[in-house]
């Protein structure tokens, strides 16, 4: 019985890392094409009608079109835009992940601000892609991620 057990353990295990690292896989391939200023890469970590919000200071929410996020990316070099994330939480429930990550913004090498980033994921077509990204931004107690 022990022996059934652990190899249940371990089989779950392995199934439980494999769908964490498909649902991380749009959201580290968002960050690796804004590194790499690949506005295609980009496009592809996103959902057809996704929302991308920040929450400012003073509380206030502000929405950034999606489309000239994508084509900012392009307008820098590779290695300009470095977005170090940590991945804190990961919650599903069928095809809807909720992952929450603090992060580290690099901008031209250089700490520019910090925050944590809130992803809303869906599965289509057995792929996840991200709907929704509100973020907060700080440049105060930042703590540097490698």
């Amino acid at each position: 019985m022990n022996t059934i057990t652990a190899i249940l353990v371990l089989c779950s295990s392995f199934c439980f890392a494999q769908q964490n690292q498909d649902i991380e896989k749009p959201i580290r391939n968002l960050f690796l094409g804004m590194k790499n200023a690949d506005p295609e890469l980009v496009k592809t970590a996103f959902a057809e009608n996704a929302v991308l919000q920040t929450i400012t200071k003073d509380g206030t929410v502000k929405s950034d079109n999606i489309q000239e996020f994508i084509g900012t990316v392009s307008k820098f070099t590779k290695g300009d835009l470095d977005e170090r994330i940590v991945v804190e939480a990961i919650h599903t429930d069928g095809n809807l992940a909720s992952v929450f990550t603090p992060y580290s913004f690099y901008l031209k090498g250089k700490l520019s601000h910090c925050g944590a980033n809130s992803f809303q994921l869906v599965k289509q077509n057995n792929e996840w892609k991200i709907q929704y990204i509100i973020d907060t931004r700080r440049k105060e107690n930042c703590k540097e991620i490698k």
